[in-house]
């Protein structure tokens, strides 16, 4: 008797919330056929400047290098894309870092998929106040940059799981926390379970390179 009343509670309350989801469908619906020529004519155009504006906005980023990874040569190069784009991802790397090639395949597809956001590399050697100023020894160490302020940075692997492997939606997580890209996703957990296994990665390594994977300090 306990289990039928119990059934039956559960069955009324299906019951009730489907037909909420319907009322809402209908009421919808209503609005639909209540539109005349003139109200769908306004939404087609409504529409349309929204699209125009962000083609607009696309090629303006565009015309500031947004959609490329590219390796910049000096400290006055940061700044002046700093000021000239709101967002900005900087990876600091050392040509002897295998790690740093990880972040920078990841970095690759990043940047085709956050249009909103400039992605950038600099050699840490040839860096010597900002490393020092923002006191970055590990490498690689990945910057986030908004309105010209460093507000948050990926200091070798620890926060990728500690492992070469790690997938391209940890990354893009991670620097989403603050919303230095646009993320669609949970922010309050990683997209995926931590990985355990230290598979290869597929990057050749040049013999002059390091003969392990961990993360490289910068000489002082």
């Amino acid at each position: 008797a306990v289990v039928s009343t119990q059934s039956t509670g559960i069955n009324r309350m299906v019951a009730g919330a489907v037909e909420a989801m319907e009322a809402t469908v209908d009421k919808e619906l209503e609005k639909l056929e209540k539109l005349d020529e003139d109200d769908l004519e306004a939404i087609r155009e409504r529409r349309l400047k929204q699209m125009q504006k962000l083609q607009e906005k696309k090629q303006e980023y565009k015309n500031l290098g947004h959609g490329t990874y590219d390796t910049i040569t000096n400290e006055k190069e940061f700044f002046e894309i700093s000021k000239k784009s709101d967002r900005v991802v900087c990876a600091f790397y050392i040509d002897t870092s295998f790690r740093c090639k990880i972040v920078d395949k990841h970095l690759s597809e990043l940047c085709t998929k956050h249009y909103e956001t400039r992605f950038i590399r600099l050699n840490a050697e040839k860096a010597p106040f900002l490393t020092e100023r923002l006191k970055i020894k590990v490498m690689p160490t990945i910057l986030m940059v908004k309105d010209t302020n460093v507000i948050d940075r990926i200091v070798g692997f620890d926060d990728l799981g500690g492992v070469d492997n790690f997938p391209l939606s940890m990354l893009e997580w991670r620097i989403a926390q603050n919303k230095v890209i646009n993320y669609s996703g949970d922010l309050t957990r990683p997209p995926v379970e931590e990985v355990k296994e230290k598979k290869k990665v597929t990057i050749q390594r040049n013999l002059r390179q390091e003969a392990h994977s961990r993360d490289s300090e910068l000489d002082d």
